[in-house]
């Protein structure tokens, strides 16, 4: 069964870096799937920019072996050819002003419709390319502009990047985009908090005990590696996409659901966080770094190995932070905040620990009494899960059972629902910025990031190896050991 989408206004949207492994992994694929809905208007237009000597016919042929690469259900051959048709290549390099007149061309006669630019380049462009396209003349009032994460490497570049970009767009016309906030069960959470009554009353420190966010990855860093090397865990998850995540499970309710109330309480979050400094930055955070290993069974490279160097790097490939938020609604509440690469598993979750109860009636049974859990699985299957307990069917007394109520999205819906680009891109030509981050909040997640980096590099805290296929270096399970607490791993 196929979901019924409303089409969207007409539109132009040009691909800056449309050649690139994003434009043709995600965006593009995306957006075939989009049109195969019906959601893109015949006359809408899809513009790649690139370096590369192509032309209308070369793009469409690349792009077509992309969609068969990518789209992982059979590709319709006239559904296909419609979405082909709307694709064109100008070759451009951003970085000349001579060269943006074929642009200009392309482009000339449809002021009246809505222009996405969008930059899939590296941060360092970002503030260069907006600049020439605003001294092009190619800025109509319907112009949005998308970024990719990350938004600079640490405060100061961020704010650098978002004063340029600034110069010559609107802040209602920037859209920097973190894709995890268009994944389903990430928006579900705002349902499941507001939508029901069941949950609210108890989202907060008297009934919840902790909360842990995981993000880990089974992959290593593969062709990333020059750029990973300069960024690390820290900064390629926990500050963009883990701090976001944080945000929705901690955030209080907005006053509508609209883009600024949204954002303002994410906003508020991110400046209720307590600073991590050199003073508790040893018992607050973890870093860590793969080491050769196997993962599903196979035989993996460590990270220096996959490098290539053949030298050192003290660049961390996981990271574990005690985040704690200096509020009435969650003082007392850590949120264990956790990613790497080279793990166990590809698996992404968000886990509300319930405290236990105050007193137990069951006697002998007590002990088997386990406090309730929510898990929401961002991926590889998205789901839900609420963990209770219930008394085991039959005779010979009373036995007690924790047993979760399972919302699988794959068994329970049985459309297929828009993966987070193909929803993000959509709201872009809407002109719904509620699931992109706002210039302060891209701040206050650079404030609260930078200490924890210095602090690092002033107490000289390498990373603990660890396995390739592990769960992280043993330096993490002691954290929560600390605490009398353990992660949660429970693999699909």
């Amino acid at each position: 069964m196929t979901a019924q989408f409303i089409p969207v206004d007409a539109f132009d949207l040009v691909v800056f870096g449309g050649t690139g492994d994003l434009a043709m992994r995600k965006l593009l694929p995306g957006l075939y799937r989009r049109c195969c809905d019906g959601q893109l208007t015949d006359d809408s237009r899809i513009i790649g920019i690139a370096r590369s000597d192509l032309d209308d016919e070369t793009y469409r042929s690349k792009v077509l072996e992309a969609l068969h690469r990518y789209v992982a259900d059979d590709v319709e051959p006239m559904l296909l050819e419609r979405f082909l048709q709307r694709l064109h290549f100008v070759r451009l390099d951003a970085m000349q002003d001579d060269d943006w007149s074929p642009l200009h061309a392309r482009l000339n006669g449809h002021d009246d419709r809505v222009r996405v630019f969008y930059l899939a380049t590296g941060p360092s462009l970002f503030g260069p390319v907006a600049q020439k396209i605003a001294r092009n003349e190619l800025l109509t009032g319907n112009s949005r502009v998308v970024i990719e994460k990350p938004v600079g490497h640490d405060l100061a570049s961020a704010e650098a990047i978002n004063r340029e970009i600034g110069e010559v767009l609107r802040e209602d016309q920037i859209y920097r985009i973190d894709h995890y906030l268009g994944k389903e069960t990430v928006q579900n959470l705002l349902s499941l908090r507001f939508a029901n009554i069941l949950f609210e009353p108890l989202w907060n420190s008297q009934a919840i005990e902790h909360v842990q966010i995981t993000v880990a990855e089974d992959i290593g860093v593969g062709d990333r590696g020059g750029y990973y090397d300069r960024s690390g865990a820290l900064r390629d998850m926990v500050q963009n996409h883990i701090l976001q995540l944080l945000c929705l499970v901690a955030m209080e309710p907005p006053a509508a659901l609209d883009a600024s109330a949204v954002r303002d309480e994410k906003l508020k979050v991110l400046r209720s966080l307590r600073p991590i400094t050199e003073f508790n930055i040893n018992t607050h955070t973890v870093r860590g770094q793969y080491t050769a290993g196997a993962v599903h069974g196979e035989p993996v490279k460590g990270y220096l190995d996959e490098l290539g160097t053949g030298g050192r790097s003290d660049t961390e490939t996981y990271c574990v932070v005690k985040a704690e938020i200096d509020n009435w609604r969650w003082a007392g509440v850590p949120f264990y905040l956790r990613t790497g690469k080279r793990l166990a598993v590809h698996q992404s979750d968000i886990v509300i620990q319930f405290r236990a109860v105050p007193h137990s009636i069951f006697n002998e049974a007590t002990s088997q009494i386990v406090p309730n859990r929510l898990l929401l699985r961002l991926q590889p299957d998205e789901g839900v899960k609420l963990y209770m307990m219930t008394k085991e069917p039959g005779p010979g007394g009373l036995r007690l059972k924790n047993v979760p109520l399972n919302l699988s999205y794959a068994d329970t819906f049985v459309v297929r629902y828009p993966d987070a680009y193909e929803r993000l891109l959509m709201d872009v030509v809407r002109g719904n910025p509620t699931l992109f981050m706002r210039k302060d909040e891209v701040s206050a997640a650079w404030t609260w990031i930078d200490p924890i980096l210095k602090a690092w590099d002033a107490l000289g805290t390498a990373p603990k190896p660890y396995p390739a296929g592990s769960w992280g270096p043993a330096a993490a399970t002691a954290l929560m050991a600390r605490d009398n607490r353990s992660w949660l791993e429970e693999v699909v």
